[in-house]
């Protein structure tokens, strides 16, 4: 029974691999192809336009504006969901479902509909076309994701050993840097990783708010797989990917050192 077990554990396991190994070796392989025609089993031709087209001043200047962009959106995110978050977990107080249904409704309501709407509102506050409205608008559909972790993470360490801490003499401040943030570090790893996915892949919204000044990785990929050029579309993809896999690492990584370097106790 055991050896069935693992045997089916194991078959699981490769299944999966397969299942997510295989898209990307299939997005490497269009990478250096130019035709690949059906039924043909064998590309026609390879090419290296792609890259090419890829590796020059302003391929490199799109990237790097779209992840100071999502950066920025994750900050900003990360900033307002943890008092909001702690607030609507730990604390009773008149319109708290309300709120919590106010800060879910981007997840429920159609992005369209949000967006034009906010989009009327930024052209007469000047902040359509401008990267401080695109920022804004991203934050909007971020925030359900770091609210609904942080919340989860509150409800999980309650607020004790910050009281305790507060007893003892602790300003704000030192129960924060010193309690509090400890005590959600993995949750701002998850949170982090989540929404700066979500800002790094939106294409409409940003497009809509941006009006086409604001461009993003996202903005360029999507016409190529639209259009059906699946030589830049791979590209591109696996820039994508690429670009999230070494965020989430690189916080993860950070986190870990932390508390390495650290002697927490309290966790």
């Amino acid at each position: 029974m055991k050896r069935l077990n693992k045997f089916i554990s194991s078959l699981s396991l490769y299944f999966l691999m397969f299942f997510l190994g295989f898209p990307m070796i299939i997005l490497l392989i269009w990478c250096f192809i130019n035709r690949w025609p059906w039924p043909h089993i064998f590309p026609e031709s390879f090419s290296l336009k792609g890259f090419n087209y890829i590796f020059n001043v302003s391929s490199f200047e799109i990237i790097a504006s779209s992840i100071i962009l999502s950066i920025v959106v994750t900050l900003v995110t990360i900033i307002i969901s943890i008092p909001a978050s702690k607030a609507l977990a730990l604390y009773e107080f008149k319109g708290k479902r309300f709120f919590k249904l106010l800060a879910l409704s981007p997840l429920v309501i159609p992005p369209a509909a949000i967006s034009m709407g906010i989009h009327i509102a930024f052209m007469k506050i000047g902040l359509a076309n401008t990267f401080c409205g695109v920022v804004l608008i991203h934050i909007i559909f971020c925030i359900p994701y770091g609210i609904t972790i942080f919340a989860n993470i509150f409800e999980i360490i309650g607020e004790s050993m910050e009281i305790q801490a507060r007893v003892l003499g602790a300003s704000p401040i030192q129960v924060f840097l010193n309690i509090t943030l400890p005590l959600i570090s993995p949750g701002i790893v998850s949170a982090g990783s989540i929404i700066f996915i979500v800002s790094f892949s939106q294409y409409f919204i940003t497009f809509l708010i941006g009006g086409g000044k604001i461009i993003t990785l996202s903005m360029v990929m999507f016409p190529y797989i639209q259009s059906g050029d699946r030589n830049l579309a791979s590209l591109y993809s696996i820039i994508f990917i690429a670009i999230n896999l070494i965020l989430i690492k690189t916080m993860e990584k950070s986190v870990k050192s932390y508390y390495n370097t650290k002697n927490h106790f309290y966790i």
